[in-house]
């Protein structure tokens, strides 16, 4: 197989450049060991497994160019550039081995080659059987799209696991509560374009207008109290939530804390979880059967758990459980189910709203609703980066491959917006995610021009400064009511009905 190592360093160069922004994070030596584990060649051309990670993550942050944009963005800002000249880039990307030959020009007509004469080292023309391109920074739309089909899924979850453990290293608070580590867990579905090849690997569901739209399951494990990814899983939809969530709870550690909707109410799962000595918490499935065994205050018991359906056979007959029930103001009655039993985690801790005390000082809501920031983040990699309508593949591999993308840009950015927190000695939930994004895109041609020198020392704290100036305030209490009876919603139907006093006066 044809080799041209020249292309190669000049698009690990083009590489550097383009990651500069995310470069004490995402080190190669990460991308290398990502490789290792999933027994991924590196691969000796210009689309090896480093440059392909690299343009996944340009191609999340360039959601509205096409794929042959994203490969010649970096190099255009680096050309545009006053210091183009200087830099040793600016000589790689001449073509090596003399004049390029140009098509359709032969020897001017009289002239004849002479015999016997040496060449000048360097000036031979290239022969026309060359497989080389004219221009080594030239990569095609057609080999991108051939080369990212190499790239497995199990790369991308051995790259996040590396970059989660990393971390953890760091930031070992910010996933702890009481000495459990705290885990959120839910799923989406993702719109994608009514491609054949999608419809028929990823499904098809009805939007309840007498159409049909082609989606994707994507079901995801998070560390709420930072909103990092920690695992994530892309399936066809008619794969159930809970098969994937079994794929997804291998690997607990002791001592986890699970939150889950009750979506994933499942007697397997519940025991697949205590198999791990890790714990999960749960809201109450409806039909579901506890017999209460002992009741310790006002709505907290203990209670078993024995479902008779045959299919749970080759689990313990029973489980005992915590039952929290509790009522928000303007909601049904509900009840959280756990299978951590200590009393030292009150009913308030479980269940609390977010307050505010007399001095003005915000209190954390209780543990369960933490499991709303994995619907956060949700919102922010549909919506903020834009993954949600968007994404460019016909192809199921095409589609995974984008969708890796968004979820490690998501994650070095949300890593960024921890670090500037840690500086600025706020909340990193307290900073905003848009705002953040608005202020790498600004910044990504200063870093892909500046010296090694001044994107870390220069440009990376003042990126920092920039995100921990946007922080979003917390003001528990506030609704925002769903407009059931404005002439918004009822527009186009041909009546309006009047508000009540009473919806009013909750508005």
């Amino acid at each position: 197989m044809f080799k041209d190592e020249h292309r190669r360093n000049v698009w690990n160069q083009i590489r550097q450049h383009g990651l500069r922004a995310f470069d004490n994070l995402l080190t190669g030596q990460i991308l290398r060991e990502a490789a290792t584990r999933c027994n991924l060649p590196l691969g000796n051309g210009p689309l090896g497994v480093l440059n392909l990670t690299w343009l996944a993550i340009a191609s999340a942050l360039q959601v509205g160019w096409n794929f042959a944009e994203v490969l010649a963005v970096t190099l255009k800002m680096l050309q545009d550039a006053d210091s183009w000249s200087r830099n040793p880039l600016s000589h790689a990307c001449k073509p090596p081995g003399g004049t390029p030959r140009t098509k359709g020009k032969s020897r001017a007509k009289g002239k004849k080659r002479t015999k016997g004469k040496k060449r000048t080292k360097g000036k031979k023309p290239r022969s026309k059987h060359d497989p080389r391109p004219e221009d080594p920074a030239h990569l095609s739309e057609e080999a991108f799209c051939q080369a990212r089909k190499k790239m497995p899924a199990s790369y991308w979850i051995a790259l996040i696991l590396l970059l989660g453990e990393k971390f953890r290293a760091q930031h070992q608070s910010l996933l702890s509560w009481r000495g459990y580590r705290l885990l959120a867990m839910d799923g989406t579905r993702i719109n994608l374009c009514n491609w054949k090849p999608l419809r028929e690997h990823f499904g098809v569901a009805s939007n309840g207008k007498n159409s049909r739209t082609t989606q994707a399951r994507m079901l995801m494990l998070t560390f709420p109290l930072a909103r990092i990814p920690w695992k994530y899983e892309l399936c066809p939809l008619r794969r159930s939530e809970k098969t994937s969530a079994a794929a997804l709870l291998n690997g607990l550690c002791p001592q986890d804390l699970i939150l889950m909707d009750k979506g994933f109410w499942s007697y397997g799962l519940f025991w697949q979880i205590a198999d791990q000595q890790a714990f999960f918490a749960v809201r109450l499935f409806k039909s579901a059967k506890l017999k209460t065994v002992r009741r310790w205050a006002k709505n907290d018991s203990l209670a078993r758990y024995a479902p008779s359906d045959r299919k749970w056979k080759n689990y313990p007959a029973s489980m005992q459980l915590r039952v929290i029930r509790y009522q928000v103001r303007g909601f049904r009655a509900t009840a959280l189910v756990t299978n951590l039993l200590s009393r030292q985690i009150s009913r308030q801790d479980w269940v609390g709203l977010a307050t505010a005390d007399q001095a003005g000082r915000t209190l954390d809501n209780g543990l369960y609703h933490r499991r709303w920031e994995i619907e956060t983040t949700f919102s922010e990699i549909k919506v903020h980066q834009q993954m949600e309508g968007r994404l460019r593949g016909r192809t199921p591999q095409a589609i995974e491959y984008e969708v890796a993308g968004h979820v490690l840009l998501y994650l070095l950015v949300r890593w960024l917006i921890v670090e500037a927190a840690a500086k600025a000695g706020v909340d990193p939930l307290r900073l905003s995610h848009l705002a953040a994004m608005h202020e790498l895109e600004q910044m990504t041609p200063a870093f892909l021009t500046a010296t090694s020198r001044r994107a870390s020392c220069v440009l990376a704290l003042r990126l920092l400064e920039r995100i921990a100036s946007h922080e979003v305030p917390l003001r528990p209490g506030r609704h925002y009511p769903r407009p059931n009876d404005t002439k918004v919603r009822n527009k186009g139907r041909g009546h309006y009905r009047k508000p009540s006093k009473l919806r009013m006066a909750k508005a």
